[in-house]
């Protein structure tokens, strides 16, 4: 049992590391440099981060929900 633990665990981690980096590329594309008051590169790159979590574990959490879920689909079959 321990070990099935340590491995969704492990998984987790990888998957909400993928996505905030593909979140991040994505986020390169957009200009919120447009929205920004002149001379606040430190607010601008927080937001950027901020972003980055807010969207990448989301994401990364719909889809381990998705996986959790059609895991769980044969249970409704069973007697």
């Amino acid at each position: 049992m321990m070990p099935i633990i340590g491995q969704q665990a492990l998984l987790s981690i990888i998957i909400h590391l993928v996505f905030m980096a593909v979140t991040w590329w994505t986020l390169q594309a957009v200009r919120l440099e447009v929205l920004l008051k002149p001379n606040r590169v430190v607010q601008g790159r927080l937001l950027y981060i901020l972003l980055t979590i807010a969207i990448g574990s989301t994401v990364a959490n719909f889809f381990l929900d998705y996986w959790a879920w059609s895991n769980d689909l044969p249970y409704l079959f069973r007697d």
